[in-house]
């Protein structure tokens, strides 16, 4: 795959030698195309070393190329990583004072933006206007990561991770976004992963299996097709997915707060994480030792259905509800009587013991919906799953 990899004037430049490093060990082709001012975070030298490419921020080096239209013509995945405000307006606005933004105005395959910069830049009305624009226009504007930036300062604005950007950029190919604006453009989602713990003491706790691989995939995916994305995370060691607000939880009761405070703004919900059925009434404040005698056994109490009160309470006309549910028997009798309990729009039922669904990368199910559809998910990639349960909800979506 032939990948340009544009640089703006950022300090979080520094991060794409990684990203490039990357797509490289891949296989892929990449050009680096640094605006003239961020030679002064990573010089020229670095960037040719390390893609094998030669590296220039104008235009006016081997005219007889016609570099400015050629390299963007030619390119099968385009990624700004960082893109600064200054970038981003730029390009919004269609000009072309140099080689990076004259190939952003010539590629037809898919493009994608990192957006990194300060806070107080990233929310500016200007630069979320140039970020509505350009994804308008079909490209994919990922959201920044939150942490530390430059100095003291920490929010919003953070270049996302270099792995977890690779990932975003070739999720965009994989779906082929160029020229067109990604399905889930303008739309927010929020999804949830992982597996709930309630404690007995400070020590221990009830948990069960799930690693937040699916809930994840679903994560990334959603952003690769354009959605603004909120993801509700409960006790998982993943990175975060480029472009996704991540929200930590540990217990249900945690889980089942922060999603009904976003809920509120999402066109669709996604509950892939598992969620204990029950909590011990009491906890312990101290860790409970053995002493001899036979222990006290454990009171245990429901903890509320998450699900089902969002289907109760439905907080925005025509949202899309999608549940999931991990299965040991009879997976479509189990899971159209969860449907009919639950009453969301999709449920996904995947079948879950030694090797299947919980830990691993792949994924089978069944996606249910009400009127009787029954959609099998052959064993493949959890992404792959992933775009399954998008593209329903999409039509759904498109309905309302």
């Amino acid at each position: 795959m032939r990948i340009v990899l544009g640089v703006s004037a950022g300090i979080a430049a520094y991060k794409s030698c990684e990203l490039l490093r990357l797509f490289t060990e891949a296989g892929h082709s990449v050009r680096v195309v640094p605006t003239a001012d961020s030679l002064n975070f990573v010089g020229a030298a670095t960037w040719a070393a390390l893609s094998g490419q030669p590296v220039t921020a104008t235009a006016w080096d081997d005219v007889h190329e016609v570099p400015h239209v050629r390299i963007g013509q030619e390119a099968d995945l385009v990624i700004v990583a960082p893109a600064t405000a200054d970038l981003m307006a730029r390009a919004a606005a269609g000009m072309s004072g140099d080689l990076l933004t004259a190939v952003l105005l010539t590629a037809r395959c898919p493009v994608v933006f990192a957006p990194a910069m300060h806070t107080e830049m990233w929310e500016h009305p200007a630069t979320r206007a140039s970020a509505a624009t350009l994804r308008g226009r079909g490209a994919i504007v990922l959201e920044p990561a939150s942490g530390r930036l430059t100095g003291a300062d920490t929010g919003p604005g953070r270049l996302p991770e270099p792995v977890s950007l690779f990932a975003a950029a070739l999720r965009a190919v994989a779906r082929g976004s160029g020229g067109l604006a990604p399905d889930l453009a303008g739309r927010q989602v929020l999804i949830s992963a992982g597996g709930t713990r309630e404690d007995i003491d400070p020590v221990r706790y009830l948990g069960n299996r799930s690693s937040g691989r699916q809930g994840y995939a679903l994560a990334s995916t959603a952003a690769s097709r354009g959605a603004g994305v909120t993801l509700v995370a409960a006790n998982t060691d993943l990175p975060d997915p480029a472009g996704v607000r991540v929200i930590r939880v540990t217990s249900a009761r945690e889980l089942r707060e922060q999603v009904l405070a976003a809920a509120a703004a999402a066109d669709c919900v996604v509950m892939a994480a598992a969620v204990a059925d029950f909590r011990p009434a009491n906890r312990s404040e101290a860790k409970i030792k053995k002493t001899g005698a036979p222990p006290a056994p454990i009171t245990l109490v429901e903890n509320p259905d998450v699900l089902r009160e969002l289907v109760a309470t439905r907080p925005r006309p025509g949202q899309v509800i999608v549940g999931f549910g991990a299965e040991t028997g009879d997976l479509l009798a189990n899971g159209r009587a969860k449907l009919a309990a639950k009453g969301c729009d999709l449920l996904v039922v995947n079948q879950v013991g030694p090797g299947l669904a919980f830990g691993t990368s792949d994924n089978e199910a069944v996606v249910l919906s009400p009127d009787g559809q029954e959609i099998k998910v052959p064993r493949g990639p959890k992404e792959a799953l992933a775009d399954v349960v998008w593209d329903l909800v999409v039509a759904r979506l498109s309905q309302a």
